[in-house]
């Protein structure tokens, strides 16, 4: 017997964007554990990406930002996940800002505009938690899905353009459209390739880079997590409806340690002003940015700001309506290490101890739960 509100959603082949960037190959291998037929959406001459390697999967090439390319992408299938997005905590240059918004909204009109117009029978987009509206007086109050967004305050052009995603699929929903929005927090855990700002910090730290942190706290998300909320939302989600994914709250003196107790290393002990590390950071990343563009950065002006407002948040309506159960920041730390330990990005010693001791467990995790007979 149907759930409440699980939909009879029919079978056929998964349309997955962004499939080779964090969260959407933890939602790829969630999808391949449930024996499902998958499509990956690459970006033109990509197709060697390493987040395909191995994988049963489907790969055909084409921009988001191309109408009739999408098209193409989602004919033949009932399902999409949509989760390609740019992502930036830099106060963007207007080409750069100009990117993000091509990415992310002129992105998400097309793919679901084109579902729509190819009849597939339901999508997910992956919201962010950054466009997720927060009370003004108070930051750090738990935020659920129906605070709006409120575009006046000091928010980054990323944030903006991921609300406006946001109303691109409600338009496509109005026009008869079965959409849902599952928003995802923060993301820790494995499968990690590009890697991800949480990623290259964690390698930071077994390569004793990260001798500081800032205080300050942000909602994170185990992968898997996040992985399977999506798989809900599409199963049990509301049409038009919003849910956010997360896991817990932790600060980043949390985090740290956790590294610290999962890779066998000292932790950091140095907790520096934000302000301080602010200005510093401001003018590191503003010649980066001008110098090399597409240069990753750990931690910038706008990423320490989101940090001390300390955002929480409120899951209670994916966990009700979903029957989502969220797992541990914990796990996601070990299996992140587990991860980059057996993709050779740690060094030795850190490798050899990471497998050593947490190995086993975060190969449990992976496996698939078996059906209650």
């Amino acid at each position: 017997m149907m759930e409440a509100n699980e939909r009879s959603i029919p079978g056929g082949k998964v349309l997955v964007t962004g499939g080779s960037g964090h969260v959407g190959a933890n939602v790829v291998h969630a999808l391949l554990d449930e024996g499902q037929e998958v499509r990956c959406l690459v970006v033109p001459g990509e197709r060697d990406d390493p987040a395909f390697r191995g994988l049963p999967v489907e790969l055909v090439e084409g921009d988001i930002r191309d109408y009739d390319a999408m098209l193409r992408a989602t004919k033949g299938c009932a399902r999409v996940f949509h989760v390609a997005a740019k992502v930036s905590t830099l106060n963007a240059s207007a080409g750069e800002q100009r990117e993000l918004y091509e990415i992310n909204v002129i992105g998400t009109r097309n793919v679901m505009r084109a579902s729509l117009d190819n009849g597939v029978a339901r999508a997910v987009l992956t919201g962010s938690f950054s466009s997720t509206g927060y009370d003004l007086d108070d930051p750090s109050r738990p935020s659920h899905e129906e605070r709006p967004f409120y575009p006046f305050g000091h928010v980054m052009p990323y944030s903006h353009t991921k609300a406006l995603a946001e109303h691109e699929t409600l338009r496509c929903v109005i026009d008869g459209l079965d959409a849902v929005i599952a928003t995802s927090c923060a993301c820790i855990g494995p499968w990690d390739y590009m890697p991800s700002r949480m990623g290259r910090t964690m390698i930071d730290f077994s390569r004793g880079k990260l001798r500081a942190y800032v205080p300050g706290g942000f909602d994170f998300v185990n992968a898997r997590d996040i992985a399977r909320g999506h798989l809900l939302a599409m199963e049990r989600g509301r049409t038009g409806h919003k849910y956010i994914v997360s896991t817990a709250f932790h600060t980043l003196e949390d985090l740290v340690r956790m590294f610290s107790e999962v890779s066998g290393l000292p932790p950091v002990r140095l907790e520096v002003p934000p302000k301080l590390m602010a200005s510093v950071t401001g003018l590191y990343a503003g010649s980066l940015a001008k110098l090399f563009p597409n240069l990753p950065q750990r931690l910038t002006p706008g990423a320490i700001g989101v940090l001390q407002m300390r955002r929480h948040a409120d899951t209670s309506k994916a966990q009700r309506e979903l029957g989502y159960r969220p797992g541990t920041i914990r796990d996601a730390v070990r299996d992140a290490f587990v991860f980059f330990a057996r993709e050779g990005k740690l060094p030795d010693a850190v490798r050899d101890h990471v497998l050593r001791h947490h190995a086993d467990a975060a190969d449990a995790a992976a496996r698939p739960p078996v059906a209650a007979q």
